[in-house]
C-alpha cells in the first residue's frame, strides 16, 4: 500500500482491494480496518479524510487489509462482534455470532413473560452472544451458559465482567453433561449443524472459526438430534426449546421433536427468509 496517502485514499485503495477479492461490503471494512488500525473511531476519518495517519497505522491497515482479502473474518481482525445490542469480544477459540442468531434471543424473550423469574440454558454458548442478550434483557433471570471448550468459556466470561452481568453462569462441559438434575424453563442452542462434507465448510471465512462449532460430523443432524433427545428431563413442565439450524434442516428437527413427544412445534424464518430455527414445548 502506498506510503504517504491520506485516509481518504487508504480507504479507496483498501476497498478496491477487498472488492476485487470479492469481499462483501468492502468500503464498510476498510473503514472499521482503517479505524482499528489507528486506533480511532470512524466518525473521526469521516470528518478527517484529508490527513495521513502514522508510518505504523498505514503498515497495520495494509496487513489487515490483506488477511481481510484472504477471507479471515473481520471480527477477529477487529476483536469485537456486535450481537443484539451488546459488544462482544471474539477470538479465533469461538464462533464470530451471526444476525439470524437473534431470532433465538427474539423468540426466547416473547415465549417468556417479562415479569417471570425464568431458568434458562444456554446450550454450546462460545462467546456467550445468545445467554448474555438474555441476561442482559431480562435481569431477574438466571441464565446458564455450557461449553466443551474451556477457551470459550473465558471469551464469554470475559464478556459477561465487561457489560456487568452478574445473573449468568459458565459451566465447563458436553451440552447437558454438568447438569445432572437441572431443570430449566427454557433452552436455546445454536449447535454445529454443517455436515463434514458440505461444501460450505470449504468457504473461506469458515476455515478460520472453530470447526467443532461448525461441524458434528458427517451426519449434519448429530447435535441437534442429540439436544433433542436428551433435553426432556432437564425442562420444567411446559418449558421450552429453542434449536437454530441449517435452512434445509426444519422439517428433520420438528420430526426429531415430535417424536420425542414435544408439541406446538414450529419453525420461525429470518430476515432472509429461511426457516432458521425451530421451537417447541415439552409436555
Amino acid at each position: 500500500m502506498t506510503a504517504n496517502l491520506t485516509i481518504s485514499a487508504l480507504l479507496a485503495e483498501g476497498a478496491a482491494h477487498l472488492a476485487s477479492a470479492g469481499v462483501d461490503n468492502p468500503a464498510l471494512d476498510a473503514e472499521l480496518l482503517l479505524a482499528h488500525a489507528a486506533g480511532t473511531r470512524r466518525a473521526r476519518l469521516k470528518s478527517h479524510p484529508e490527513q495521513i495517519p502514522e508510518d505504523a497505522a498505514r503498515v497495520r491497515y495494509a496487513e489487515l487489509i490483506d488477511r481481510r482479502a484472504r477471507g479471515e473474518p473481520l471480527a477477529y481482525l477487529v476483536g469485537y462482534k456486535d450481537f443484539w445490542t451488546l459488544r462482544l469480544a471474539v477470538s479465533p477459540a469461538v464462533l464470530v455470532p451471526r444476525p439470524e442468531t437473534e431470532l433465538l434471543v427474539e423468540r426466547a424473550l416473547a415465549l417468556l413473560p417479562e415479569a417471570t423469574a425464568a431458568r434458562v440454558l444456554d446450550l454450546g454458548t462460545g462467546s456467550g452472544a445468545i445467554a448474555l442478550a438474555l441476561a442482559s434483557e431480562r435481569p431477574h433471570w438466571q441464565v446458564t451458559a455450557t461449553d466443551l471448550s474451556d477457551i470459550a468459556l473465558e471469551v464469554a466470561r470475559a464478556n459477561a465482567a465487561s457489560h456487568g452481568l452478574k445473573n449468568v453462569e459458565f459451566l465447563l462441559g458436553d451440552w447437558f453433561a454438568p447438569l445432572a438434575g437441572r431443570r430449566f424453563d427454557l433452552i436455546v442452542s445454536n449447535p454445529p449443524y454443517i455436515g463434514a462434507v458440505e461444501p460450505e465448510l470449504a468457504t473461506p471465512a469458515l476455515g478460520y472459526e472453530p470447526r467443532s462449532a461448525l461441524s458434528p460430523g458427517a451426519d449434519a443432524m448429530t447435535s441437534l438430534r442429540t439436544i433433542v433427545r436428551a433435553a426432556p428431563p432437564h425442562l420444567e413442565h411446559g418449558g421450552w426449546l429453542l434449536l437454530e439450524h441449517g435452512a434445509t434442516q426444519a422439517a428433520e428437527v420438528a420430526r426429531e421433536l415430535v417424536v420425542r413427544g414435544f408439541r406446538h412445534v414450529r419453525s420461525r424464518r429470518d430476515l432472509a427468509g429461511h426457516e432458521r430455527m425451530t421451537e417447541a414445548q415439552w409436555a
